[in-house]
């Protein structure tokens, strides 16, 4: 046994492994090793030579444009454009007349005056909207609203004949008996609990129920109309300037997506509906039915094949725009009424004259046309606060902007609205809420429609301007007469949110009551 022991000592002492003539050099672990640091170096060069041929990229595109003089890799200034503000804006436009950006490798120039804003806005052989980078996911490539050329102008030509005095006269009712019908629930609303309630959410719902009925009328059921409502805010809130790239389940832009999915499915099923009521002899009740009826009048001339997808793509453009821009211009039309009690005053007076002491009476076009100040009320409003600021336009080709500088193909070029809206030099004291402005016939601000970029111009100037400026007149002429409003400010009254447009960032918080006539 103590042999034993010795012999189990002596080979636990033994070391596992001694140098002699036996021994061999481990040359895989250390090719293994050596071939890690070469593809490691390899990598991080690779890396290094793409960034520098992106700044490389991006100095050369910027050339001598105000901006970073670098661009942060990869994102650039994705950051910025998460949470957009109006100072932000600002200080790019107060950099220079032209000023360049970086976003995801997008390269972006911001246009501040008038004559680049318009240039871009009338060069259809250099640049085409884009509204925001996602909007052809979203809105769908093929919507009309992105076409060029003789297409386009085809398409303006059948569109036009929505927005007559004849088609508008059809809306000018169902407008109104909406409005009417929102005030009462808003009143009834107050009644209960009298406290100052944020008004942006109320007044998306009344443009959302206006918007659907005025374009579809009948042809959509109640719960589909509740359907698109309740989805659609997915959609204004990914129609940011820039968004995530990839329309991923979980990102913005893929809920708005499906939020298109459910809105064209039913927007569909109303043209449909309005072709067979209309083939039955039916009278025109919304947008959709004047549509048919004039491409079934013997004296149209144009194309008339129009598929109800076709007709369901235009009806969601025109519901975009006025969800979010009209919103967001009545908003501020009733904060700036509720701010300014003077400009109130003669708002009723002249509607007192109007309708003749009958509150109760349809507004039509006639007595429309009996509203001067107001009218002047909603254009100086839309003045004062655009809803949209500005208009991402792509370029097709470069594009030589000005003598010393050309926006090279494939860029974002983004002409502003607001600072033509607010030049000094045509508006006096841009920054006040005016509407006398608008009532001299030869005064600047009607000297100089060049400056009003409020609906945009050229070829892609918005078609529903008299639309527009009639709606959210309806409904600030109708809470003139029918209810008191007070506005309660607080500290971001004044402060702007961008959200697609512009809203206050208290939401504009309102108490209202009955009016006592």
């Amino acid at each position: 046994m103590a042999l034993l022991k010795d012999h189990e000592s002596m080979k636990a002492a033994m070391p596992s492994y001694t140098g002699g003539p036996s021994h061999r050099v481990p040359t895989v672990p250390f090719l293994a090793s050596s071939e890690t640091v070469t593809w490691f170096y390899t990598t991080v060069a690779i890396v290094l030579a793409v960034l520098a041929l992106e700044q490389s990229v991006y100095r050369y595109k910027k050339r001598h444009l105000p901006g970073d003089k670098w661009t942060i890799p990869l994102i650039g200034k994705f950051a910025d454009s998460m949470k957009p503000t109006m100072e932000g804006y600002m200080k790019q436009w107060d950099s220079g007349a032209l000023s360049a950006l970086s976003v995801f490798n997008i390269f972006i120039v911001m246009a501040s005056t008038n004559e680049f804003s318009r240039k871009i806005l009338n060069s259809p052989n250099h640049a085409e909207p884009c509204l925001v980078h996602s909007a052809k996911q979203i809105l769908r490539p093929d919507n009309w609203v992105f076409l060029t050329g003789k297409v386009h102008v085809e398409y303006r030509r059948v569109l036009n004949g929505l927005f007559t005095r004849k088609a508008l006269g059809v809306y000018v009712g169902i407008q109104d008996a909406i409005t009417r019908k929102y005030f009462k629930q808003w009143l009834a609303d107050a009644a209960e609990d009298p406290s100052p309630k944020p008004i942006m959410m109320r007044a998306r719902d009344l443009n959302m129920e206006t918007s659907l009925r005025v374009f579809c009328g009948p042809h959509i059921p109640d719960h589909a109309a509740k359907e698109i409502a309740d989805k659609y805010w997915m959609i204004t809130v990914a129609l940011e300037l820039v968004n995530f790239p990839l329309a991923i389940p979980g990102t913005k832009v893929y809920r708005a997506i499906q939020a298109r999915k459910v809105a064209l499915r039913w927007l569909e099923h109303a043209a449909a509906e309005s072709k067979k009521a209309m083939a039955a002899g039916g009278d025109a009740q919304c947008m959709l039915d004047q549509w048919v009826l004039d491409l079934a009048d013997p004296e149209y001339k144009g194309r008339r094949d129009f598929s109800d997808l076709e007709m369901a793509m235009v009806v969601f453009s025109f519901l975009f725009a006025s969800q979010d821009a009209m919103s967001s211009g009545l908003i501020y039309g009733f904060q700036h009424l509720a701010d300014h009690p003077e400009v109130l005053a003669k708002v009723r007076e002249e509607q007192e004259s109007v309708r003749a002491g009958n509150y109760e009476k349809p507004i039509t076009l006639e007595m429309m046309d009996n509203m001067p100040y107001l009218r002047a009320v909603v254009k100086e409003s839309l003045r004062v606060k655009p809803p949209v600021t500005m208009v991402p336009y792509k370029t097709l080709k470069a594009f030589p902007i000005s003598n010393d500088y050309t926006v090279p193909a494939n860029s974002m070029v983004i002409p502003s609205f607001y600072n033509s809206l607010h030049d000094p030099e045509v508006f006096s004291e841009p920054d006040e809420f005016l509407p006398e402005r608008w009532l001299d016939p030869n005064g600047s601000a009607n000297q100089n429609p060049r400056n009003y970029l409020v609906f945009g111009s050229g070829p892609h100037k918005c078609i529903g301007i008299e639309y527009a400026v009639m709606n959210i007149a309806i409904v600030l002429a109708d809470a003139a007469v029918l209810m008191d409003f007070e506005h309660v400010r607080t500290e971001k009254s004044e402060k702007v949110q961008i959200i697609a447009t512009l809203f206050p960032q208290d939401g504009c918080l309102l108490k209202f009551s009955p009016r006592q006539h």
